[in-house]
């Protein structure tokens, strides 16, 4: 390997040299890793000649053309960075910006009043870059700008305005703090579910939190899995980001239930009555069971979709074809990977996804997937239909929280990114680096780091498609929500990928267009009216920090972690803009966490390095419990029991808990279901896949008990004062 152009094509394509690991140091990224990522990228190390290439690709993109790809704003005004050679200094630039509503503005600006930012040689070519400055006010919206230097060749880019930050809620603009309640979906019980909580379960959460001053209800992220493989059940592995999980439809709730007969009698079957309750009870959600049986039943519903309304031309048939209208192609595709799967697993009982699948099958575009989709139209359609139903569920799960005067409403959850062999992958392969897997370096939650399972997208590719897949990503997860928190904000400044057989320790970060995507994102906050949160824990780089405020994200603050100089922030101590919670899926419960129950489970699961690192753990958490009650005794919330560090947990030291939580200066606190219940066991083991049920615990009481508990109403009255409400 020739060091040195790896090295410059490494720089070229976004790969970092070092980073700040949690513990402050200093850290440099080996060859071998910038190597495996560029092989990732597409780019060979072991042909210089390849090599050479690729850098002379990457600097013409870089500093060769005139214009950027994508070309950002926030506020009216706007500056784009041109490249011009020597002998271009002193020409005119004429330029046309054609706007999103089609008018047109029309200029022409000399070379040399654009101010220099910085020059030098490239491939034997002097190049000055200069700063475009557009003295016009320009509205927010994906515009066009094209522009040619008097004589040259005319080049476009996407000129993106957004507002100067992200959407706010008025009441949190007027100074009302609010609160809400943090749910996995999945998880919840009720009489009526048919063994996973559904989006009928959402809407008796959304009462029962709304009559109590609710703000919010967060859930985890909704995203499409795979019906072909229900047990893959991990919300942060989608097979779409762009759709959701049809296992979340309340099938009860489908109209065409209450009139298909084949439906009625096959629930009436005394040995489906008995697999329902059984499904019911069990304490893990059992998805193969449960999406048998949704699937069979949605099946019997679709026909009788057919032969009622599409056949009718009913005006609900109308509103599905408008749907299908709308959603256009990538509904299409996604509809026939669902299809495809389901048939590739049915008749060779292959793995599901796309990399499992038939070699001419993987071209999205190719003869046999269109092949298929004209011979299995009416499956395809099936599974356009219950996307459909799934979007109705949540739509109307929205629009109650307005009804019920919830000033947010839905806080939904977008996932980093999407599993290497789904839906979003499969439609957009060029996109994604399947060479690697990202993940995060080291720190006090996974000691040995993370890798995710999950394809790393490509900046380069990213801005050759102008940010299109993201800004469809974006609106398509705001559109039903009132919030969204984005999972490892950092992301849209860097990742860090660790190429295919390395351990999660050997990757490096590579750096993405940090204001480009937060210009889309907040141009998509204001259109959608949704506020954006960003999960900035772990470790978080300077420019994050810095972009965050500057662009109104609210950051995300947990009380277990929120420590300085030796004991835990006040309550007035915590920042505005932000949202705080007492625990996260990926930590243990409240109650764990105090009888240390986490650190015995780590321990069986063999995830400590060292035991010198596990004894570490141990006598941190002996202090935290200590500084967790002197934070309280400073509050006068101290709890009778437990008032020493060694003393079980209580519902007394919980809702204390979150009464401390509920009295900070953060605009937004969520307090998540498992806590409210005093329950044990954790959602989700970072680091673990097989090794404990992650994605499948469901809590402890069923909906309709927990709506009838005079204790928790109380608890909740008591933070609604505290948020003073």
């Amino acid at each position: 390997m020739d060091q040195a152009l790896i090295e410059r094509l490494a720089g070229l394509r976004g790969i970092g040299e070092a980073y700040h690991n949690y513990r402050g140091e200093l850290k440099a990224f080996s060859l071998q890793t910038k190597a495996g990522i560029l092989d990732a990228m597409g780019c060979p190390c072991d042909d210089e000649g390849e090599m050479a290439e690729a850098i002379a690709q990457a600097e013409t993109a870089r500093w060769r053309k005139f214009l950027p790809a994508v070309a950002t704003a926030r506020g009216s005004r706007v500056g784009i960075d041109i490249n011009i050679t020597a002998r271009e200094f002193g020409a005119s630039i004429v330029w046309r910006i054609i706007f999103e509503n089609g008018s047109r503005l029309d200029g022409v600006t000399s070379t040399a009043e654009c101010a220099e930012i910085w020059r030098g040689e490239i491939a034997g070519s002097w190049i000055t870059r200069r700063r475009l400055e557009l003295a016009v006010d320009l509205p927010p919206g994906y515009h066009e700008f094209e522009a040619r230097i008097s004589g040259g060749a005319l080049e476009r880019c996407l000129l993106i305005v957004s507002p100067a930050k992200c959407f706010e809620p008025t009441a949190i603009i007027d100074g009302r703090k609010l609160w809400g309640i943090a749910v996995q979906l999945y998880s919840l019980r009720s009489r009526g579910n048919w063994g996973m909580g559904d989006f009928h379960d959402l809407q008796t959460l959304i009462r029962w939190a709304a009559a109590h001053g609710a703000g919010f209800i967060g859930v985890n992220p909704l995203h499409a899995l795979a019906p072909a493989d229900p047990e893959r059940a991990s919300p942060y592995s989608a097979s779409s980001r762009h759709f959701l999980n049809v296992m979340y439809i309340a099938v009860a709730s489908v109209p065409e239930y209450a009139t298909c007969a084949a439906a009625q009698a096959r629930m009436a079957d005394p040995q489906i009555v008995n697999r329902l309750n059984e499904l019911r009870t069990r304490p893990h959600v059992d998805y193969r069971g449960v999406a048998d049986l949704k699937l069979e039943i949605l099946a019997l519903l679709y026909r009788e979709f057919c032969d009622r309304h599409l056949a009718a031309r009913s005006e609900r048939g109308g509103k599905f074809l408008g749907f299908v209208a709308a959603q256009g192609r990538p509904l299409q595709l996604h509809a026939r990977f669902d299809a495809l799967d389901r048939f590739f697993r049915a008749t060779r009982g292959c793995a599901s996804g796309w990399m499992s699948w038939p070699q001419e099958y993987r071209d999205v575009e190719g003869s046999s997937a269109e092949r298929f989709a004209r011979i299995h139209a009416a499956e395809i359609e099936f599974h356009a239909y219950l996307q459909w139903l799934a979007h109705e569920q949540l739509t109307q799960a929205q629009a109650l929280t307005r009804e019920l005067g919830m000033p947010i409403g839905l806080y939904g959850d977008y996932a980093v990114g999407a599993n290497p062999s789904g839906s979003e992958t499969w439609v957009d392969q060029a996109s994604y680096s399947l060479g690697a897997e990202i993940g995060a370096p080291p720190d006090p939650l996974a000691l040995k780091g993370q890798g995710w399972g999950i394809p790393p997208q490509d900046p380069a590719a990213m801005l050759a498609q102008r940010l299109q897949g993201f800004v469809r990503l974006i609106r398509n997860n705001m559109r039903c929500y009132g919030a969204l928190r984005l999972d490892h904000v950092m992301s849209l400044c860097r990742l860090w990928w660790v190429p295919a057989g390395c351990a999660a320790t050997e990757g490096a970060y590579v750096h993405y267009p940090l204001h480009q995507l937060l210009t889309v994102l907040s141009l998509e906050s204001a259109r959608n009216s949704c506020l954006v949160v960003g999960e900035d824990l772990g470790v978080v780089p300077d420019e994050m920090r810095q972009a965050m405020p500057e662009f109104g994200l609210y950051h995300y603050k947990v009380l277990l972690f929120e420590k300085i100089s030796g004991r835990f922030r006040r309550p007035d101590e915590f920042v505005r803009r932000a949202l705080a919670q007492a625990t996260t899926h990926d930590m243990p419960t409240l109650r764990s966490y105090w009888e240390a129950r986490d650190i015995e489970l780590r321990r069986r699961l063999h995830l400590y390095p060292s035991s010198e690192v596990e004894n570490d753990i141990v006598r941190e958490r002996d202090a935290d419990r200590e500084m967790l009650l002197s934070a309280l005794r400073e509050q006068g919330l101290n709890p009778a029991h437990p008032n020493a560090p060694l003393e079980p947990y209580t519902a007394e030291l919980g809702h204390a808990l979150h009464l401390y939580l509920a009295r900070s200066a953060t605009a937004l606190v969520a307090l998540q279901i498992e806590d409210l219940l005093g329950m044990t066991d954790p959602v989700n083991v970072p680091g673990t896949n097989t090794e404990y049920p992650n994605w499948q615990r469901k809590v402890t009481a069923d909906l309709e008990d927990i709506a009838a508990r005079e204790d928790l109403a109380a608890q909740l009255a008591e933070i609604n004062l505290a948020r003073g409400s």
